[in-house]
This record gives C-alpha cells, structure tokens and sequence, in this order.
C-alpha cells in the first residue's frame, strides 16, 4: 500500500510547485509596463506575450503558463517520485547562469540609463544570490543529497529563477 501512497503525494507535490510556478509568472508578465525590482520583466515571459500579442491579446495570458508547461515536460519523472536530478537539467542551468552573465555585462549600460542604476544593480545582486542558491542545489545534489523532495525543490528554484529574475529587462522597451 505503501508504493501508491508515494506516488499520490509525488504527483501532489509537484502539481503544486508546478501551479506555484504561475505566481513568479505572473508577478513578472501581467500588465507589464515598467520593470520593478519586484517584476523584473524576465525574457522567459516577456518575449513570448510580446510574440502572443500579435495574435490576440487574450493570447499574452498564455505567456505566463509557460513555465508551468516547461516544467511539467522538463521533469515529468517528478510525478513518479524521482530522487535522481538529470544531468540536463545542470547543463540547463550552466547555460542560463552564464548566457544571464553576458546579458548583465551586455546590457549594464543600458540598464543604468533606462532603469537606472538603483535598479539595476538590485536586480543583480537578486539575480546573483537566486543562481548561486540555485548552483549551490546543484552541488549539494552532485555530493550525494538525493531525495523526491530535494529534486523537487532544486527544479522549483531553477524555473522560478527563469520566470522571474533570468535575464531581466535592462534598457529601452519596446
């Protein structure tokens, strides 16, 4: 009986931190209008309700679903209890810490004169502190830390950091 009691509360779990992921979602893409520290306008949602709102306005909703969806497709074995982090979801998270480097170093500038530096330099130093807590996850898991609820987590805090501070918005808006 144990087995489908396991399985009950993975899929439970992760259902609620996918459906979490909708509150940093949407923090950052509803009703944008000029980045705050607190709704740095995140490229993960910015871009794609810019795209969607060609279509139809109601579309741009839509945007702020994505990294529930992205989520649920990166990790599905999170349904099942998966204790093991996948080695893509590190090579994910390389990637997007370093290119969210060359954005920062790129884009400072214009964030000083769009956002000003106040803003800039807080959304920086947030950005930072989310991607060293999210590598230091990643290093705990490398050194032996393996649980369902520790996969969970590392997963919830990797696409938060996407939805909600990766790669603010730093400049002129469109």
């Amino acid at each position: 009986m144990k087995g489908p009691e396991v399985r009950a509360r993975a899929v439970t779990a992760t259902l609620i931190a996918g459906f979490g992921l909708l509150v940093p979602a949407w923090l950052n893409g509803h009703n944008p209008s000029l980045p705050t520290i607190v709704r740095p306008l995140a490229l993960f949602i910015v871009i794609p309700e810019i795209l969607l709102s060609e279509w139809n306005w109601h579309f741009t909703e839509a945007a702020i679903a994505l990294p529930t969806l992205l989520f649920f497709a990166w990790q599905p074995r999170l349904f099942r209890g998966e204790t093991k982090i996948p080695t893509r979801s590190f090579v994910l998270f390389a990637a997007a810490a370093s290119l969210n480097l060359v954005w920062f170093l790129k884009g400072w500038r214009y964030g000083i004169d769009f956002q000003g530096i106040e803003y800039t330099r807080a959304v920086a130093v947030i950005n930072t502190i989310w991607a060293l807590v999210v590598g230091l996850a990643f290093t705990q898991s490398r050194n032996g830390l393996r649980s369902f609820r520790f996969n969970l987590f590392l997963h919830w805090m990797l696409f938060a950091w996407l939805a909600w501070y990766a790669f603010p918005w730093l400049g002129e808006l469109p």
